[in-house]
C-alpha cells in the first residue's frame, strides 16, 4: 500500500498598488456637459483609451436610472467607468461600475514625497525611462532626449517634463509639474494634473491639439490667432487658463 503526501497548500499572494485614475464629473444641465465632452474627444481622440476613469457623481446626484443612462453614454464614446463616486446615493445594482469608497485624491506633494521616501531607501521608482532618448534630473525632472512621435504618450506623475525636440500631432505630454518643449509644440499637454495650479507649459512654437493646466483646457480651434506659431506659455489665472507669448 503506498500513501501520496499531502499537497502544500500555495498560499495566495496580495499586493496593495496605487495608480493614477482620470475622474469625470458631470455637471447640470448633462446635456451642455456632454457636448463639452464630445469637443474635447473630437479634439483630443483616444484620449481616455486604456485609462482607468472615476464618475464623480457627488455634484449632479443622479438617480441610479440616470447612471445607468450616462454610463451607456460614455461607454458609446470609448469611455470605461471602473467606478463610481456617490456619497449618500442609492445602492447600485451589480450591472452598474462598483462604488468606491475611500478616495483619496492625488497630488503632486503626495507623489513627491512617496518618490523621496523610495529613493532614500534605495528602491528604484515605478516608472523608469527609457534607456538613451530619457533622464531624470534633480528635482524628480524628466528630461526627454528625442523628439516624441505621433501617437507616444510621456507620463510623469513626479514633476516636470523637459523635451529637448518637437511633440508630433497625436501624441501627448502628461505630467504633476510644468513641461517644457524646446521644439514646436504640436500634440497635447497636460501640465499639473494631480492638483498643481501653479504648474505652466513653455513650448518654443505653440501648434498644440490641446493645452491643458490642473484640467483646465484650451484647443486648437479655441485659441487665438495670435498665439498661434509663437513661442507661448500657458498658465492659470484665476481658473482661467491664459496663453501668451514669450518676449
Amino acid at each position: 500500500m503506498t500513501f501520496a503526501a499531502p499537497l502544500e497548500a500555495k498560499s495566495i499572494r496580495f499586493r496593495a498598488r496605487s495608480f493614477v485614475a482620470f475622474t469625470l464629473t458631470p455637471e447640470a444641465p448633462l446635456s451642455e456637459w456632454l457636448e463639452s465632452l464630445d469637443r474635447w474627444i473630437g479634439n483630443s481622440p483616444g484620449y481616455f483609451t486604456g485609462r482607468p476613469v472615476l464618475l464623480d457623481l457627488n455634484v449632479l446626484k443622479p438617480e441610479v436610472s440616470q447612471i445607468e443612462t450616462l454610463v451607456v453614454e460614455l461607454g458609446h464614446r470609448g469611455i470605461r467607468i471602473y467606478a463610481i463616486e456617490l456619497e449618500g446615493g442609492a445602492a447600485l445594482g451589480a450591472h452598474l461600475p462598483p462604488a468606491l469608497i475611500g478616495a483619496k485624491e492625488a497630488t503632486s506633494d503626495g507623489l513627491l514625497a512617496g518618490a523621496k521616501a523610495a529613493a532614500a531607501a534605495g528602491k528604484p521608482e515605478e516608472a523608469k525611462a527609457d534607456e538613451g532618448s530619457q533622464a531624470r534630473l534633480g528635482g524628480d525632472t524628466l528630461m526627454v532626449k528625442t523628439p516624441i512621435r505621433s501617437g507616444q504618450s510621456v507620463f510623469h506623475a513626479h514633476g516636470d517634463v523637459i523635451v529637448l525636440g518637437s511633440v508630433a500631432s497625436g501624441s501627448e505630454i502628461v505630467a504633476s509639474g510644468s513641461i517644457h518643449v524646446y521644439g514646436t509644440l504640436r500634440g497635447r499637454a497636460s501640465a499639473g494634473v494631480l492638483g498643481n495650479s501653479a504648474a505652466r507649459i513653455f513650448c518654443r512654437r505653440n501648434e498644440a491639439e490641446l493645452l491643458s493646466v490642473d484640467g483646465w483646457y484650451c484647443t486648437a480651434e479655441e485659441m487665438e490667432a495670435s498665439v498661434r506659431g509663437k513661442a507661448v506659455q500657458a498658465f492659470l489665472d484665476n481658473d482661467t487658463l491664459r496663453i501668451a507669448a514669450l518676449g
